[in-house]
């Protein structure tokens, strides 16, 4: 009975640790929060007898090449985490920046425990809160008198897949790099992970503030006068800033009062305001020529947004870089050189299976996947990008990815800046 114990303690591998770890600290119903894991789990095999589970791999899942420090953690990821996995302090009112290196049974039988601590250690500059994670078992009393010295936590894994905190870090100040970035964007409100920019005309967001300031009861006023879709007309409202939408309650941010003053200054009353939104409805032309005023406030809103600032600066600098007509593929390549995570983040899909095409173990961009449009995130190439159309930043609309050509997908800025 002893041996077959110490042999199931030994089947725990490092993507079994992680994928443990992962439901421990991101359970899948927690509202807030975005993680990803490192690509090398992307693969199939880990030991070399042994494959990596599907079922352990669809846990992982989605994977990015995220720098954090000098190296690259297993996981990283922003979430609210549990009180008996933080120390007491808190810093702020924010989600913290999470860390976590895995250590697991290795073919030879060992687990380098130390080393993850000194691989999560190096992390702390531009996390919040690191830990290493490995078996239970294997976790000395020395490695924890290391990790508690380091501010690492310490959690030890059991062959049933439960989590224990043994040591339990500070949360700490860091300095933001794009890469960590990317996780923070993609965990806020207005990231695009695991949502939807349903709508892809900018009126139906910015109507959104006028119904909820309007006296009469929000979705009815919504649904008569601009669109039927309240749902993705209240989500794109919130992505863009406008509202802050909870649970309970929606309130207006100052950039959603800032469109209502906008409405009031130029119609009287958001009553007035929304009438003329009625008036646009089924229109194909572009929003900044049929209506210029309402045009430069959809212009101001959308370039708020962190993704469209990223976007313009950086075809900007194409263009002068003699790159005048980018292609969607090449876009996604020069950004990914300059900024990998939120690139991939931004524009590819999240699944297992894509993230899996698009970026092999190292995180290098298999540039011919790119080619298929379906590998792409909807919510960049088909509504952000209608959205900058109307907005009057770029020169064409977005596509479906059932229907997109990526090489034909044409971004250019309306106006360069010579």
């Amino acid at each position: 009975m002893l041996s077959d114990m110490a042999s199931a303690a030994r089947s725990l591998t490092e993507p079994q640790v992680l994928a443990h770890t992962k439901r421990r600290q991101f359970p899948d119903d927690a509202d807030d929060g975005y993680v990803v894991v490192d690509t090398q789990f992307s693969s199939d095999r880990w030991l070399a007898n042994e494959s990596i589970d599907s079922g352990v791999k669809e846990a992982l899942a989605p994977f990015n090449h995220v720098r954090v420090g000098s190296g690259y953690p297993d996981l990283v990821g922003v979430c609210v985490l549990g009180d008996d996995l933080l120390a007491v302090d808190r810093l702020g009112d924010e989600p913290p920046l999470v860390a976590v290196e895995a250590k697991g049974y290795t073919d030879r039988g060992g687990v380098d425990v130390e080393r993850g601590i000194i691989q999560a250690y190096d992390r702390l500059n531009e996390a919040n809160a690191v830990y290493v994670a490995a078996p239970a078992g294997a976790i000395s009393q020395s490695a924890r008198t290391l990790a508690r010295e380091l501010n690492v936590g310490v959690l030890g894994v059991d062959t049933g897949g439960a989590v224990q905190p043994f040591e339990v870090p500070r949360v700490v100040g860091n300095r933001t790099t794009t890469e960590t970035s990317a996780i923070r964007f993609q965990a806020s409100a207005q990231g695009v992970a695991n949502k939807s920019f349903s709508l892809n005309h900018p009126k139906n967001y910015l109507s959104y503030p006028l119904a909820e300031y309007h006296p009469e009861e929000t979705e009815h006023v919504l649904s008569e006068r601009v669109v039927n879709a309240v749902d993705g007309a209240r989500a794109g409202a919130a992505f863009l800033n406008l509202i802050d939408a909870r649970p309970d309650r929606v309130r207006l941010t100052p950039l959603g009062r800032e469109v209502v003053r906008f409405a009031l200054r130029e119609y009287g009353s958001a009553d007035a305001a929304l009438q003329v939104f009625d008036d646009w409805k089924r229109s194909r032309k572009r929003f900044s020529d049929l209506a210029p005023k309402w045009g430069m406030l959809a212009r101001r809103v959308v370039y708020a947004y962190p993704a469209t600032q990223l976007l313009v600066e950086e075809l900007q600098h194409m263009h002068e870089d003699g790159i005048s007509e980018p292609t969607l593929p090449q876009i996604v390549e020069y950004l990914h050189e300059l900024h990998p995570s939120f690139t991939v983040e931004l524009f590819v899909r999240g699944d297992d299976e894509v993230r899996s095409r698009v970026l092999d173990t190292d995180g290098e961009l298999q540039r011919a996947e790119l080619t298929d449009g379906n590998v792409y995130h909807s919510p960049t190439v088909f509504q952000l990008k209608a959205m900058l159309f109307h907005a009057g930043i770029l020169t064409a609309r977005g596509s479906e990815p059932s229907n997109l050509d990526p090489t034909a997908d044409i971004w250019t800025l309306r106006e360069s800046v010579i």
